[in-house]
Protein backbone atom coordinates (compact mmCIF):
# COMPACT_ATOMS: atom_id res chain seq x y z
CA UNK A 1 0.00 0.00 0.00
CA UNK A 2 1.02 3.58 -0.49
CA UNK A 3 1.21 3.93 3.25
CA UNK A 4 3.62 1.10 3.97
CA UNK A 5 6.66 3.33 4.28
CA UNK A 6 4.92 6.31 5.75
CA UNK A 7 6.70 5.79 9.07
CA UNK A 8 9.98 6.53 7.39
CA UNK A 9 8.76 9.79 5.86
CA UNK A 10 9.84 13.05 7.49
CA UNK A 11 7.12 15.34 8.79
CA UNK A 12 6.07 17.02 5.58
CA UNK A 13 6.68 20.71 4.92
CA UNK A 14 2.94 21.02 4.26
CA UNK A 15 2.26 20.41 7.92
CA UNK A 16 4.78 22.89 9.23
CA UNK A 17 3.45 25.70 7.10
CA UNK A 18 0.07 25.62 8.79
CA UNK A 19 1.45 25.68 12.32
CA UNK A 20 2.94 28.65 14.17
CA UNK A 21 6.78 28.78 13.91
CA UNK A 22 7.42 27.80 17.54
CA UNK A 23 5.50 24.63 16.86
CA UNK A 24 7.75 23.36 14.12
CA UNK A 25 9.79 20.98 16.22
CA UNK A 26 6.99 19.99 18.56
CA UNK A 27 6.23 16.29 18.23
CA UNK A 28 2.54 15.59 18.69
CA UNK A 29 1.53 12.49 20.68
CA UNK A 30 -0.21 10.91 17.69
CA UNK A 31 -0.07 11.27 13.96
CA UNK A 32 -2.92 10.35 11.64
CA UNK A 33 -2.16 9.68 7.98
CA UNK A 34 -4.88 9.42 5.34
CA UNK A 35 -3.69 7.17 2.51
CA UNK A 36 -4.83 9.33 -0.38
CA UNK A 37 -2.75 11.75 -2.44
CA UNK A 38 -3.02 15.51 -1.96
CA UNK A 39 -3.96 17.75 -4.88
CA UNK A 40 -1.03 19.27 -6.80
CA UNK A 41 -3.04 22.47 -7.38
CA UNK A 42 -2.59 23.84 -3.83
CA UNK A 43 -0.58 27.01 -3.19
CA UNK A 44 2.55 26.70 -1.03
CA UNK A 45 1.22 28.02 2.25
CA UNK A 46 -2.36 26.84 1.88
CA UNK A 47 -3.75 23.80 3.59
CA UNK A 48 -3.61 20.58 1.59
CA UNK A 49 -6.74 19.36 -0.21
CA UNK A 50 -7.40 15.66 -0.84
CA UNK A 51 -9.98 14.21 -3.23
CA UNK A 52 -11.94 11.09 -2.23
CA UNK A 53 -14.45 8.95 -4.09
CA UNK A 54 -17.87 8.53 -2.52
CA UNK A 55 -18.24 5.23 -0.66
CA UNK A 56 -14.66 4.07 -1.34
CA UNK A 57 -12.70 2.73 1.68
CA UNK A 58 -9.66 4.86 2.55
CA UNK A 59 -7.07 3.88 5.14
CA UNK A 60 -6.21 6.23 8.00
CA UNK A 61 -3.15 5.10 9.95
CA UNK A 62 -3.17 5.90 13.65
CA UNK A 63 0.48 6.30 14.68
CA UNK A 64 1.85 6.57 18.20
CA UNK A 65 4.26 9.47 17.94
CA UNK A 66 5.18 9.89 21.61
CA UNK A 67 8.77 10.47 22.71
CA UNK A 68 10.14 8.09 25.37
CA UNK A 69 8.52 8.90 28.68
CA UNK A 70 5.80 11.12 27.21
CA UNK A 71 2.22 10.53 28.48
CA UNK A 72 3.23 7.39 30.44
CA UNK A 73 -0.34 7.18 31.83
CA UNK A 74 -1.60 5.77 28.52
CA UNK A 75 0.95 2.95 28.38
CA UNK A 76 -0.93 -0.33 28.25
CA UNK A 77 -4.23 1.59 28.11
CA UNK A 78 -6.74 2.14 25.34
CA UNK A 79 -7.60 5.57 23.99
CA UNK A 80 -10.78 6.62 22.22
CA UNK A 81 -10.89 8.41 18.87
CA UNK A 82 -13.94 10.13 17.43
CA UNK A 83 -13.97 10.66 13.66
CA UNK A 84 -16.16 13.34 12.12
CA UNK A 85 -16.86 14.65 8.66
CA UNK A 86 -17.77 18.32 9.09
CA UNK A 87 -18.12 21.40 6.89
CA UNK A 88 -15.03 23.44 6.14
CA UNK A 89 -16.98 26.62 5.21
CA UNK A 90 -18.20 28.81 8.02
CA UNK A 91 -21.47 29.59 6.19
CA UNK A 92 -22.33 25.88 6.20
CA UNK A 93 -21.08 25.35 9.77
CA UNK A 94 -23.67 27.84 10.98
CA UNK A 95 -26.50 25.85 9.39
CA UNK A 96 -24.92 22.41 9.89
CA UNK A 97 -28.00 20.98 11.58
CA UNK A 98 -30.36 22.05 8.77
CA UNK A 99 -27.86 20.86 6.13
CA UNK A 100 -27.58 17.41 7.72
CA UNK A 101 -31.34 17.15 8.24
CA UNK A 102 -31.86 17.98 4.55
CA UNK A 103 -29.33 15.29 3.63
CA UNK A 104 -31.06 12.74 5.88
CA UNK A 105 -34.37 13.59 4.18
CA UNK A 106 -32.95 13.09 0.68
CA UNK A 107 -30.96 9.95 1.54
CA UNK A 108 -33.12 8.03 4.05
CA UNK A 109 -31.27 5.23 5.81
CA UNK A 110 -27.81 6.38 4.60
CA UNK A 111 -24.91 7.53 6.78
CA UNK A 112 -22.43 10.29 5.96
CA UNK A 113 -19.48 8.45 7.53
CA UNK A 114 -18.92 4.72 8.06
CA UNK A 115 -16.02 2.54 9.17
CA UNK A 116 -15.22 -0.39 6.89
CA UNK A 117 -14.86 -2.83 9.77
CA UNK A 118 -13.60 -5.93 7.88
CA UNK A 119 -10.72 -3.88 6.38
CA UNK A 120 -9.73 -2.09 9.60
CA UNK A 121 -6.99 -3.34 11.92
CA UNK A 122 -6.67 -2.87 15.70
CA UNK A 123 -9.94 -1.04 16.36
CA UNK A 124 -12.02 -2.06 19.39
CA UNK A 125 -15.74 -1.53 19.97
CA UNK A 126 -16.49 0.62 16.92
CA UNK A 127 -19.76 2.54 17.28
CA UNK A 128 -21.94 4.71 15.10
CA UNK A 129 -24.88 6.46 16.69
CA UNK A 130 -27.79 6.43 14.20
CA UNK A 131 -28.69 10.01 15.17
CA UNK A 132 -25.19 11.29 14.32
CA UNK A 133 -24.75 10.40 10.69
CA UNK A 134 -21.38 12.15 10.37
CA UNK A 135 -19.61 10.66 13.42
CA UNK A 136 -18.04 7.29 14.29
CA UNK A 137 -15.91 6.30 17.26
CA UNK A 138 -13.79 3.40 18.51
CA UNK A 139 -11.12 2.45 21.06
CA UNK A 140 -7.55 1.53 20.12
CA UNK A 141 -4.23 0.63 21.69
CA UNK A 142 -1.48 3.09 20.67
CA UNK A 143 1.19 0.39 21.11
CA UNK A 144 -0.43 -1.84 18.44
CA UNK A 145 -0.75 -1.32 14.71
CA UNK A 146 -4.02 0.52 14.11
CA UNK A 147 -5.52 1.30 10.72
CA UNK A 148 -9.07 2.50 10.20
CA UNK A 149 -10.73 2.34 6.80
CA UNK A 150 -13.38 5.02 6.42
CA UNK A 151 -16.05 5.59 3.78
CA UNK A 152 -17.58 9.01 3.15
CA UNK A 153 -20.99 8.78 1.51
CA UNK A 154 -21.92 12.43 0.98
CA UNK A 155 -20.72 14.25 -2.15
CA UNK A 156 -19.39 17.81 -2.06
CA UNK A 157 -21.93 19.03 -4.62
CA UNK A 158 -24.87 17.85 -2.50
CA UNK A 159 -24.44 20.97 -0.38
CA UNK A 160 -23.96 23.59 -3.10
CA UNK A 161 -26.67 26.21 -3.43
CA UNK A 162 -27.36 25.91 -7.14
CA UNK A 163 -27.76 22.44 -8.55
CA UNK A 164 -27.03 22.76 -12.29
CA UNK A 165 -24.24 20.19 -12.44
CA UNK A 166 -20.67 21.33 -13.00
CA UNK A 167 -20.69 23.59 -9.93
CA UNK A 168 -17.79 23.60 -7.47
CA UNK A 169 -18.45 21.25 -4.56
CA UNK A 170 -18.00 22.36 -0.96
CA UNK A 171 -14.92 21.20 0.95
CA UNK A 172 -15.35 19.04 4.05
CA UNK A 173 -12.98 18.31 6.92
CA UNK A 174 -12.13 14.94 8.37
CA UNK A 175 -11.44 15.60 12.05
CA UNK A 176 -10.12 13.11 14.60
CA UNK A 177 -10.31 13.84 18.34
CA UNK A 178 -8.53 11.44 20.72
CA UNK A 179 -9.23 11.07 24.46
CA UNK A 180 -7.88 9.12 27.41
CA UNK A 181 -9.83 7.78 30.38
CA UNK A 182 -10.49 9.91 33.45
CA UNK A 183 -10.55 8.39 36.94
CA UNK A 184 -14.14 7.16 36.39
CA UNK A 185 -13.15 5.24 33.28
CA UNK A 186 -14.89 7.68 30.89
CA UNK A 187 -12.96 8.75 27.80
CA UNK A 188 -13.29 12.48 28.33
CA UNK A 189 -9.72 13.77 28.78
CA UNK A 190 -8.65 15.33 25.52
CA UNK A 191 -5.23 14.29 24.21
CA UNK A 192 -4.97 15.43 20.62
CA UNK A 193 -7.00 16.60 17.60
CA UNK A 194 -6.09 16.84 13.95
CA UNK A 195 -7.93 17.36 10.68
CA UNK A 196 -7.49 17.72 6.93
CA UNK A 197 -9.51 19.20 4.10
CA UNK A 198 -11.22 16.86 1.60
CA UNK A 199 -13.63 17.01 -1.31
CA UNK A 200 -15.79 14.02 -2.16
CA UNK A 201 -16.77 13.10 -5.71
CA UNK A 202 -19.02 10.52 -7.30
CA UNK A 203 -17.16 7.20 -7.81
CA UNK A 204 -14.00 7.65 -9.98
CA UNK A 205 -14.53 11.44 -9.92
CA UNK A 206 -11.66 11.98 -7.46
CA UNK A 207 -9.22 10.26 -9.82
CA UNK A 208 -10.40 12.40 -12.74
CA UNK A 209 -10.10 15.59 -10.66
CA UNK A 210 -6.58 14.63 -9.53
CA UNK A 211 -5.64 14.02 -13.17
CA UNK A 212 -7.03 17.37 -14.41
CA UNK A 213 -5.23 19.18 -11.55
CA UNK A 214 -1.99 17.44 -12.57
CA UNK A 215 -2.46 18.41 -16.23
CA UNK A 216 -3.28 21.99 -15.22
CA UNK A 217 -0.03 22.17 -13.22
CA UNK A 218 2.03 20.71 -16.07
CA UNK A 219 0.93 23.61 -18.29
CA UNK A 220 2.23 26.21 -15.84
CA UNK A 221 5.64 27.86 -16.24
CA UNK A 222 8.43 26.70 -13.88
CA UNK A 223 8.16 30.08 -12.14
CA UNK A 224 4.43 29.62 -11.51
CA UNK A 225 4.98 26.01 -10.40
CA UNK A 226 7.22 27.23 -7.58
CA UNK A 227 4.17 28.78 -5.92
CA UNK A 228 2.49 25.35 -5.53
CA UNK A 229 3.18 22.39 -3.27
CA UNK A 230 4.01 19.03 -4.77
CA UNK A 231 1.31 16.37 -4.56
CA UNK A 232 2.15 14.15 -1.56
CA UNK A 233 1.32 10.45 -1.77
CA UNK A 234 -0.45 10.60 1.59
CA UNK A 235 -2.23 13.30 3.58
CA UNK A 236 -1.00 14.08 7.08
CA UNK A 237 -3.74 15.47 9.30
CA UNK A 238 -2.70 18.74 10.91
CA UNK A 239 -3.13 19.58 14.58
CA UNK A 240 -6.30 21.59 15.29
CA UNK A 241 -8.48 22.57 18.23
CA UNK A 242 -10.84 19.93 19.63
CA UNK A 243 -14.35 19.76 18.20
CA UNK A 244 -16.45 22.00 20.48
CA UNK A 245 -18.98 19.50 21.74
CA UNK A 246 -19.55 17.83 25.05
CA UNK A 247 -20.98 14.61 23.62
CA UNK A 248 -17.89 12.62 24.53
CA UNK A 249 -19.20 11.35 27.86
CA UNK A 250 -20.41 7.90 27.03
CA UNK A 251 -22.70 7.15 29.96
CA UNK A 252 -25.34 5.85 27.55
CA UNK A 253 -23.81 3.26 25.24
CA UNK A 254 -24.46 4.27 21.67
CA UNK A 255 -25.87 1.49 19.49
CA UNK A 256 -23.26 -0.54 17.63
CA UNK A 257 -22.83 -0.76 13.88
CA UNK A 258 -24.90 -3.88 13.57
CA UNK A 259 -28.11 -2.20 14.71
CA UNK A 260 -30.16 -1.35 11.65
CA UNK A 261 -30.60 2.37 11.03
CA UNK A 262 -34.35 2.33 11.47
CA UNK A 263 -34.61 0.43 14.75
CA UNK A 264 -33.29 3.28 16.86
CA UNK A 265 -36.10 5.11 18.64
CA UNK A 266 -35.51 8.21 20.69
CA UNK A 267 -36.24 8.81 24.34
CA UNK A 268 -39.51 8.09 26.12
CA UNK A 269 -42.41 8.09 23.68
CA UNK A 270 -42.22 11.64 22.43
CA UNK A 271 -44.05 11.55 19.13
CA UNK A 272 -43.97 8.86 16.51
CA UNK A 273 -40.62 7.10 15.94
CA UNK A 274 -40.09 8.74 12.58
CA UNK A 275 -40.53 12.23 14.01
CA UNK A 276 -37.32 12.90 15.89
CA UNK A 277 -37.26 15.90 18.23
CA UNK A 278 -35.48 18.91 16.77
CA UNK A 279 -32.26 19.88 18.57
CA UNK A 280 -32.29 23.53 19.65
CA UNK A 281 -31.28 25.95 16.88
CA UNK A 282 -27.60 26.98 16.93
CA UNK A 283 -27.04 30.07 19.04
CA UNK A 284 -25.28 33.07 17.55
CA UNK A 285 -21.58 32.59 18.18
CA UNK A 286 -20.81 35.89 19.88
CA UNK A 287 -17.82 36.24 22.19
CA UNK A 288 -18.87 37.32 25.68
CA UNK A 289 -16.99 39.64 28.07
CA UNK A 290 -17.23 36.82 30.63
CA UNK A 291 -15.39 34.31 28.38
CA UNK A 292 -12.22 32.84 29.89
CA UNK A 293 -8.97 32.87 27.83
CA UNK A 294 -9.62 29.18 27.04
CA UNK A 295 -13.15 29.92 25.77
CA UNK A 296 -11.79 32.88 23.79
CA UNK A 297 -9.27 30.49 22.16
CA UNK A 298 -12.07 28.10 21.20
CA UNK A 299 -14.06 31.02 19.78
CA UNK A 300 -11.05 32.09 17.67
CA UNK A 301 -10.69 28.54 16.28
CA UNK A 302 -14.41 28.20 15.53
CA UNK A 303 -14.39 31.49 13.63
CA UNK A 304 -11.30 30.71 11.49
CA UNK A 305 -8.83 32.87 13.43
CA UNK A 306 -6.58 29.94 14.44
CA UNK A 307 -3.57 31.74 12.95
CA UNK A 308 -3.85 34.37 15.68
CA UNK A 309 -4.72 32.06 18.57
CA UNK A 310 -1.13 32.17 19.88
CA UNK A 311 -1.00 35.98 19.79
CA UNK A 312 -4.19 36.16 21.81
CA UNK A 313 -3.57 33.15 24.03
CA UNK A 314 -3.81 35.10 27.32
CA UNK A 315 -6.72 37.33 26.23
CA UNK A 316 -10.08 36.86 27.90
CA UNK A 317 -13.33 37.73 26.16
CA UNK A 318 -13.29 41.16 27.83
CA UNK A 319 -9.68 41.82 26.67
CA UNK A 320 -10.55 41.00 23.05
CA UNK A 321 -13.76 43.04 23.08
CA UNK A 322 -11.88 46.15 24.32
CA UNK A 323 -9.66 46.22 21.21
CA UNK A 324 -10.36 49.07 18.78
CA UNK A 325 -10.61 48.56 15.03
CA UNK A 326 -7.14 50.15 14.67
CA UNK A 327 -5.65 47.80 17.31
CA UNK A 328 -6.98 44.72 15.56
CA UNK A 329 -5.83 45.86 12.10
CA UNK A 330 -2.37 46.60 13.48
CA UNK A 331 -2.12 43.14 15.07
CA UNK A 332 -3.69 41.02 12.30
CA UNK A 333 -3.22 43.08 9.14
CA UNK A 334 -6.04 44.77 7.21
CA UNK A 335 -7.97 41.81 5.78
CA UNK A 336 -8.12 39.53 8.84
CA UNK A 337 -8.19 42.56 11.15
CA UNK A 338 -11.46 43.85 9.68
CA UNK A 339 -12.89 40.31 9.75
CA UNK A 340 -11.91 39.83 13.40
CA UNK A 341 -13.22 43.27 14.38
CA UNK A 342 -16.60 42.56 12.73
CA UNK A 343 -16.77 39.11 14.35
CA UNK A 344 -15.94 40.55 17.80
CA UNK A 345 -18.66 43.16 17.45
CA UNK A 346 -21.06 40.42 16.25
CA UNK A 347 -22.09 42.55 13.29
CA UNK A 348 -25.00 41.08 11.43
CA UNK A 349 -24.99 41.13 7.63
CA UNK A 350 -28.22 42.78 6.47
CA UNK A 351 -30.39 40.57 4.24
CA UNK A 352 -30.80 41.78 0.64
CA UNK A 353 -34.58 41.40 0.76
CA UNK A 354 -37.11 41.01 3.57
CA UNK A 355 -40.70 39.94 2.92
CA UNK A 356 -43.50 39.28 5.39
CA UNK A 357 -45.86 36.34 4.94
CA UNK A 358 -48.99 35.21 6.73
CA UNK A 359 -50.75 31.84 6.50
CA UNK A 360 -54.25 32.76 5.37
CA UNK A 361 -56.15 29.51 5.72
CA UNK A 362 -54.99 29.04 9.33
CA UNK A 363 -56.10 32.55 10.38
CA UNK A 364 -59.52 32.19 8.69
CA UNK A 365 -60.13 28.81 10.33
CA UNK A 366 -59.34 30.33 13.74
CA UNK A 367 -61.72 33.19 12.95
CA UNK A 368 -64.60 30.92 11.88
CA UNK A 369 -64.06 28.83 14.99
CA UNK A 370 -64.45 31.97 17.12
CA UNK A 371 -67.72 32.88 15.36
CA UNK A 372 -69.06 29.39 15.95
CA UNK A 373 -68.22 29.71 19.64
CA UNK A 374 -70.47 32.76 19.68
CA UNK A 375 -67.68 35.26 20.51
CA UNK A 376 -67.94 38.58 18.75
CA UNK A 377 -64.68 39.21 16.95
CA UNK A 378 -63.92 42.89 17.13
CA UNK A 379 -60.65 42.99 15.21
CA UNK A 380 -58.86 40.50 13.01
CA UNK A 381 -55.27 39.91 14.15
CA UNK A 382 -53.10 38.30 11.48
CA UNK A 383 -49.67 36.94 12.42
CA UNK A 384 -46.95 37.57 9.85
CA UNK A 385 -43.52 35.90 9.67
CA UNK A 386 -40.43 37.64 8.30
CA UNK A 387 -38.48 35.84 5.58
CA UNK A 388 -34.96 37.08 4.84
CA UNK A 389 -33.53 36.40 1.39
CA UNK A 390 -29.86 36.61 0.42
CA UNK A 391 -29.70 34.85 -2.95
CA UNK A 392 -32.97 36.25 -4.36
CA UNK A 393 -33.82 32.97 -6.11
CA UNK A 394 -36.95 30.87 -6.31
CA UNK A 395 -34.98 27.93 -4.82
CA UNK A 396 -34.07 30.00 -1.78
CA UNK A 397 -37.66 31.21 -1.33
CA UNK A 398 -38.84 27.57 -1.54
CA UNK A 399 -36.33 26.52 1.14
CA UNK A 400 -37.33 29.39 3.46
CA UNK A 401 -41.07 28.70 3.06
CA UNK A 402 -40.46 24.98 3.66
CA UNK A 403 -38.70 25.85 6.94
CA UNK A 404 -41.65 28.04 7.89
CA UNK A 405 -44.18 25.26 7.25
CA UNK A 406 -41.80 22.67 8.81
CA UNK A 407 -41.88 20.55 5.67
CA UNK A 408 -39.15 19.56 3.24
CA UNK A 409 -38.56 21.79 0.22
CA UNK A 410 -39.28 18.70 -1.93
CA UNK A 411 -42.91 18.96 -0.76
CA UNK A 412 -43.33 22.38 -2.34
CA UNK A 413 -44.10 21.80 -5.98
CA UNK A 414 -44.48 25.38 -7.34
CA UNK A 415 -44.79 28.90 -5.94
CA UNK A 416 -47.14 31.32 -7.70
CA UNK A 417 -47.90 34.99 -7.17
CA UNK A 418 -51.50 36.05 -7.63
CA UNK A 419 -51.44 38.54 -10.48
CA UNK A 420 -54.06 40.90 -11.90
CA UNK A 421 -57.58 39.41 -12.32
CA UNK A 422 -56.59 36.52 -10.03
CA UNK A 423 -54.22 34.79 -12.46
CA UNK A 424 -51.41 32.63 -10.99
CA UNK A 425 -47.96 33.73 -12.18
CA UNK A 426 -45.10 31.26 -11.67
CA UNK A 427 -42.43 32.88 -9.49
CA UNK A 428 -39.02 33.24 -11.13
CA UNK A 429 -35.67 34.52 -9.83
CA UNK A 430 -36.19 37.72 -11.82
CA UNK A 431 -39.58 38.32 -10.21
CA UNK A 432 -38.07 37.95 -6.72
CA UNK A 433 -35.28 40.38 -7.64
CA UNK A 434 -38.04 42.93 -8.41
CA UNK A 435 -39.97 42.46 -5.16
CA UNK A 436 -40.24 45.62 -3.07
CA UNK A 437 -38.31 45.28 0.20
CA UNK A 438 -40.68 44.58 3.12
CA UNK A 439 -43.58 43.50 0.86
CA UNK A 440 -46.40 41.65 2.63
CA UNK A 441 -48.01 38.50 1.26
CA UNK A 442 -50.81 36.23 2.38
CA UNK A 443 -49.98 32.58 1.66
CA UNK A 444 -52.50 30.08 0.44
CA UNK A 445 -51.64 26.42 -0.10
CA UNK A 446 -53.17 24.16 -2.70
CA UNK A 447 -52.60 20.39 -2.93
CA UNK A 448 -50.52 19.59 -6.01
CA UNK A 449 -51.66 16.95 -8.47
CA UNK A 450 -48.84 14.65 -7.34
CA UNK A 451 -49.11 13.12 -3.91
CA UNK A 452 -47.82 14.82 -0.78
CA UNK A 453 -46.76 18.11 -2.31
CA UNK A 454 -48.26 21.59 -2.39
CA UNK A 455 -48.44 24.68 -4.54
CA UNK A 456 -48.07 27.91 -2.59
CA UNK A 457 -49.77 31.08 -3.78
CA UNK A 458 -48.56 34.51 -2.60
CA UNK A 459 -51.49 36.94 -2.57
Amino acid sequence: SLCSDVLALPIFKQEESSLPPENENKILPFQYVLCAATSPAVKLHDETLTYLNQGQSYEIRMLDNRKIGELPEINGKLVKSIFRVVFHDRRLQYTEHQQLEGWRWNRPGDRILDIDIPMSVGIIDPRANPTQLNTVEFLWDPSKRTSVFIQVHCISTEFTMRKHGGEKGVPFRVQIDTFKENENGEYTEHLHSASCQIKVFKPKGADRKQKTDREKMEKRTPHEKEKYQPSYETTILTECSPWPEITYVNNAPSPGFNSSHSSFSIGEGNGSPNHQPEPPPPIADNLLPTSTPQEAQQWLHRNRFSTFSRLFRNFSGADLLKLTREDVIQICGPADGIRLFNALKGRMVRPRLTIYVCQESQQLRDLQQKHEDGDTVTSTFFVYHAIYLEELTAVELTEKLAQLFSISSQQISQIYKQGPTGIHVLISDEMIQNFQDESCFVLDTMKAETNDSYHIILK
